[in-house]
């Protein structure tokens, strides 16, 4: 069966369990902290990073993307019939969700407020770049089937869902189409298993606590003269 190696709060690792679970990919699933990483992870992880998929042979496999597009090139794709030009932008619009995964961590445990406004404005006009694309006629990112890109945006979209839960703060605040499909892809069936049970714990334990976000519940929310009055 196939291994993860994981940290419980790693987005990318949640995109590889997406993935996963997309697929009904039986694997299990190993939990180390990245304070204090095992001599035998550092010998199979040369970027010393999780997630590590170790496959049925044996083989350890490091970086997501790589990661992902083994688990396409093992399993069969997610969507048949794909060109090769629509799977290339696929991967582009992932790309640019993944590439920003460490900008909304960075976004979160900001400490004061000119650090959180400054990093929380680079992060929306990500956001506002996927509210364009979007139809708003689809349930998906695409269509109303789930898709590669759907799952390399799910963390992002979990993430800013948890802040809104806990906060008030909305990173999709005046973007009606990406609130949309946040509220569809967190409703798929796969997604409470890519994270572990105690994930919303450990999240806020780690962003929500002595943080700018923690000591202000109640953040202006992003400046946009088309926000509506239900942000």
């Amino acid at each position: 069966m196939i291994k993860l190696v994981s940290f419980k709060i790693c987005p990318f690792v949640q995109r590889v369990t997406a993935a996963l679970e997309a697929k009904n990919i039986p694997y299990e699933i190993q939990y180390i902290n990245l304070q204090d990483k095992p001599d035998w992870f550092l010998n199979i992880s040369p970027n010393g990073q999780v997630p590590v998929m170790v496959s049925d042979n044996g083989t350890a496999i490091f970086e997501s993307d790589a990661i992902v597009e083994y688990i396409e090139d093992e399993y069969g794709p997610l969507e048949a019939n794909i060109s090769n030009e629509q799977r290339a932008l696929d991967r582009a619009w992932s790309y640019l969700g993944t590439k920003n995964y460490l900008a909304q961590c960075g976004t979160m445990s900001s400490k004061d407020e000119e650090t959180f406004t400054a990093r929380s404005q680079k992060l929306r006009q990500i956001f506002s770049k996927i509210e364009a694309q979007l139809s708003g006629t689809t349930q998906f990112f695409k269509s109303d089937a789930l898709s590669n890109v759907d799952i390399a945006w799910l963390p992002l979209l979990h993430r800013a869902a948890i802040v809104k839960k806990y906060t008030d703060y909305d990173f999709l605040c005046g973007l009606p189409k990406a609130q949309a499909w946040q509220s569809a892809v967190l409703a798929t069936t796969i997604m409470d298993n890519t994270v572990s049970d105690d994930f919303e714990f450990q999240f806020k334990d780690f962003y929500l606590t002595n943080t700018y976000l923690a000591n202000n519940s109640h953040v202006n929310q992003p400046s946009n003269s088309n926000l509506s009055a239900c942000c």
